[in-house]
């Protein structure tokens, strides 16, 4: 259990801000994370990785010559957002070109792209690998749906050793995707982590048992074994990691054994003795292995192998020298510190707001205010619901989300029209929440200030073409569909009542509550559905018999602001 902390909500910055003080001659803190502090060459590739806090060394300590140019730092377990990667990347930038790098997990996707679309509006080309290492999150015919788990080292610094040696932009990306082609993941867990300021940890594995396929943010592993011995633990691991290996793999490979948090290095040596043993068994040649702490799940208890197939060009940057507080290798020529420029704030021109206008963003804030309270009051029973199936974050993320677009909108509320209202409201959700409910809600919340715009009056009409733009906007950018056990499974119905009602010209009231209680049974229903999307999605046997988190935190907001419609400059 994590033990060491003031506030738990500050916990990941706190660690950032230590480890920046630290390691003062290594990294620099920006606004979203780390850059590293020695001056790169001119029109170098930045190779900018990240992801949610509680992995050390990744992702901020990967950060230095011959490795990453910065990392975007989110919250615990959380993708940062969207806004932390864009002034990271601007940051680590020196002319050549952004590589975004990270695992493949629905947030980070969401997060990362909407940033390389920002980029590359700013005149920067970018472009992006996602990391896919790990065999136990989907089958080999699928393998583009593979979560991102401590493979993410071999891709890193493949990227950062070909742009320390002045690859461009073309040739680190093909080296990267080369790199992940070529590693594969396993891990198993022997009991779960504890997220600071929690009483219990996200998942337990029953005494003298083992988690086989877990994820990395506390997510459980796919299937339970009985407790192996270290020889039986390392053949099972090296065995199915043969089994999977890639087609053009040869006979040089990087054995890379990993501890999530509490089997130490003692341990980790007795696995690495059987592993080494059972590939040179294979006929293999070990070349250059790594064996300790590289990629962890804060206090989790578990280790996991990485077998990285390399032919001559990644076995030469796999050696290249690097430094990072967490990743040294060989010696790296000392550089004079970089400056760094502050990445300018997006500038967001405020129309003159119309009285009907300016009254319903105060309406607005005020509805944001009544979803804050719905979301503190389920917050403890959505984080244990997420936790069934996930990494247990949905509740204290909403809480994230909700009371910093309270705060955004509550601010200019009044005086601007609701487009910038929701506006405001919708850039500190995302901001603030990262992970995948972040970047939809952050999206929807800005969608629905669209639609409703700036107008002279509103009617019931606006509200409907409102709903469906925020419905529009997270189907769009989650790329999701009915069944897919997400919130859209409560958000589309929930739409159509509201259209429909709308259209029938039902009084409002009437209208909101039918299509709340629409919604609720929708995700209710999605008990009986398998996950296809994000980080439960390995996990579908344990999601059945338990609704989406996301579809029921929308289920509950909805039904609570139903009750207030009476107040609403649209009833």
């Amino acid at each position: 259990m994590t033990k060491i902390f003031d506030d738990p909500t500050g916990f990941a910055d706190a660690a950032i801000d230590g480890l920046v003080a630290a390691h003062r001659n290594r990294l620099e803190r920006v606004d979203g994370g780390v850059v590293r502090a020695s001056q790169m060459q001119q029109n170098q590739v930045a190779v900018v990785i990240g992801g949610g806090s509680g992995h050390y060394p990744a992702f901020a300590g990967l950060v230095g010559p011959g490795l990453a140019a910065g990392s975007a730092c989110g919250n615990l377990f959380a993708s940062p957002s969207a806004g932390q990667i864009y002034r990271v990347a601007k940051a680590a930038s020196t002319g050549g070109g952004v590589l975004l790098s990270y695992g493949n997990y629905a947030g980070d996707v969401l997060h990362f792209g909407q940033a390389a679309e920002r980029l590359v509006a700013d005149g920067i080309e970018t472009r992006t690998v996602v990391v896919t290492d790990d065999i136990a999150s989907a089958p080999p015919e699928r393998k583009h749906e593979r979560r991102g788990i401590a493979g993410d080292l071999t891709v890193f610094k493949i990227a950062g050793a070909a742009s320390e040696e002045g690859a461009d932009l073309e040739e680190t990306v093909r080296l990267a995707e080369k790199a992940n082609e070529r590693t594969r993941s396993l891990g198993v867990a022997f009991d779960g982590c504890t997220l600071p300021g929690a009483g219990a940890p996200l998942f337990h594995v029953p005494a003298q048992g083992m988690s086989l396929g877990l994820g990395i943010h506390g997510e459980p592993g796919i299937s339970e074994h009985k407790l192996p011995t270290s020889s039986e633990l390392a053949e099972l691991l090296v065995s199915r990691l043969l089994a999977d290996r890639p087609a053009e793999a040869g006979i040089r490979v990087v054995p890379i054994v990993n501890g999530l948090g509490t089997v130490k290095y003692e341990e980790l040596f007795v696995l690495y003795a059987h592993v080494e043993r059972l590939l040179i068994a294979e006929g293999l040649q070990v070349v250059e292995p790594e064996c300790g702490e590289l990629v962890t799940s804060l206090d989790m208890s578990g280790a996991s192998l990485t077998l990285f197939w390399v032919d001559e060009e990644l076995e030469r940057l796999w050696s290249a020298p690097a430094d990072t507080p967490a990743f040294r290798r060989g010696n790296v020529t000392a550089a004079a510190r970089r400056t760094f420029a502050v990445a300018d704030a997006r500038e967001r021109t405020h129309e003159v707001a119309t009285a009907a206008s300016a009254h319903l963003g105060q309406q607005a804030a005020g509805l944001l205010e009544i979803t804050r309270g719905i979301i503190v009051r389920h917050e403890a029973e959505l984080g244990d619901l997420d936790a069934i199936a996930g990494d247990g974050d949905h509740g204290i993320g909403m809480r994230r989300g909700i009371e910093a677009a309270v705060g955004a909108a509550t601010a200019v509320a009044g005086t601007r029209s609701v487009r910038d209202v929701l506006a405001s409201a919708g850039e500190a959700w995302s901001e603030k929440a990262g992970g995948t409910s972040g970047a939809l809600w952050g999206a929807g919340i800005t969608a629905i200030g669209q639609s409703l715009g700036n107008r002279e009056q509103y009617s019931h009409a606006d509200l409907a073409q409102a709903v469906e733009a925020f419905s529009d906007a997270v189907i769009t950018l989650g790329k999701t569909d009915l069944g897919d056990k997400t919130m859209v499974d409560a958000l589309h119905p929930y739409t159509e009542s509201i259209r429909e009602g709308i259209r029938a010209a039902l009084p409002l009231g009437l209208v909101l509550e039918r299509s709340a209680s629409t919604a609720k049974a929708a995700a209710l229903a999605t008990a009986n559905l398998r996950p296809k999307k994000g980080r439960a999605r390995p996990l579908s046997e344990k999601s059945l018999g338990h609704q989406d988190p996301g579809a029921y935190s929308f289920a509950l907001i909805v039904a609570g602001l139903s009750a207030q419609h009476a107040n609403s400059t649209l009833a």
